[in-house]
């Protein structure tokens, strides 16, 4: 049965072998445990699909991997129905998305129809083809890659398209003793043959059950309403982030306080996720490139730091006394807003 510290066994199994910020890998298994997408945005050759792979490895299931062509058609993602001779009948032959971790690599590179196309699957999770409706496995959790838009041969991802991702980071370029060592292990072996499987099928579909009862007071969640309400009416921005936003922000955070080992929500859980939840929802008036990305960040830091932090009351310190951890968890918490 999988316990309260599973997504960090998670974490320090993929931070033992990859060289990437643990930050970035602690977002994209608390992603996981939230039941939410991944979109990891960066240059080409800084380990996003390394990082996508990596964590398939580790939990457990059917995992596919598509590379995302100009050329792709809708029906290379969802599948198609083949006439069978034998019985007579169209049969459904299920495409790449009917796994429980796909691996959209370079997502960006796919014509906007091939695009939409994921829409429902990340949303509904299932698809819709030849007037049928399949459920996909469940978990489903998608991990996307894509370059910046900028470079060519790319399409930007619609907005409706971004909003499916519960969150979007970057790896960034890696430290200089960590290049050091990756360069000189070259020709060794693949250091994810060292990785194993770490959670089933079961123990995921659990792990995010246990996420989403981490309770979220009144005041957390007005904290966190007054947080998207802001993004809402800023001059710069021309639409703000969504209620969906709203929800995954505060998914989020339960995943946060979870991995955290408290079973209640504090601000800091919130507001260390407003960037990779919010940012890529944003659309400002005036957005060119990366320096409208970097906009985005600084006006949701604005944001978080011009609202007031709420108290958080004795009564939610009380809820976790059952386990004998309250002085610890009212210290954290007193840590946290102070």
């Amino acid at each position: 049965m999988v316990d309260r510290n599973a997504s960090n066994e998670i974490v320090d199994a993929l931070d033992a072998v990859l060289n990437c910020p643990r930050d970035v890998i602690e977002l994209a298994v608390m992603t996981v445990a939230a039941g939410g997408h991944l979109l990891l945005e960066d240059i080409p050759g800084v380990g996003k699909t390394t990082l996508a792979r990596a964590m398939a490895k580790v939990m457990a299931g059917t995992v596919h991997r598509v590379q995302f062509t100009p050329d792709m058609l809708p029906s290379d993602l969802t599948g198609v129905s083949i006439y069978d001779r034998r019985s007579e009948n169209f049969v459904f032959r299920p495409g790449p998305l009917f796994a429980n971790i796909v691996i959209a690599d370079e997502v960006n590179r796919a014509n906007p129809k091939t695009q939409s196309a994921m829409l429902e699957a990340m949303a509904e999770r299932q698809v819709s083809a030849d007037g049928e409706t399949h459920v996909l496995p469940d978990p489903f959790f998608v991990v996307a890659t894509q370059n910046p838009i900028e470079l060519e041969g790319t399409f930007p991802l619609p907005e409706a398209q971004l909003d499916r991702f519960m969150t979007c980071t970057s790896i960034g370029y890696p430290q200089e003793q960590a290049e050091v060592r990756t360069i000189a292990g070259t020709g060794q072996d693949d250091p994810l043959e060292s990785l194993r499987q770490i959670c089933s099928l079961d123990d995921m579909v659990r792990l995010r059950g246990q996420a989403s009862q981490v309770h979220v007071s009144e005041d957390v969640a007005r904290y966190i309403v007054a947080i998207v309400n802001a993004t809402r009416v800023d001059g710069e921005i021309r639409f703000g982030a969504s209620p969906r936003a709203a929800l995954a922000l505060a998914a989020m955070a339960r995943a946060h306080a979870l991995m955290r080992n408290r079973d209640f929500v504090i601000a800091d859980d919130v507001r260390t996720l407003v960037v990779p939840v919010l940012a890529h929802r944003l659309v400002l008036v005036n957005a060119h490139g990366d320096g409208g990305d970097e906009r985005r960040r600084d006006i949701l830091d604005e944001v978080v730091n011009d609202i007031p932090v709420p108290r958080i009351t004795e009564r939610l310190h009380a809820m976790s006394a059952s386990d004998g951890s309250t002085k610890l968890r009212t210290a954290e918490t007193s840590d946290a807003l102070t």
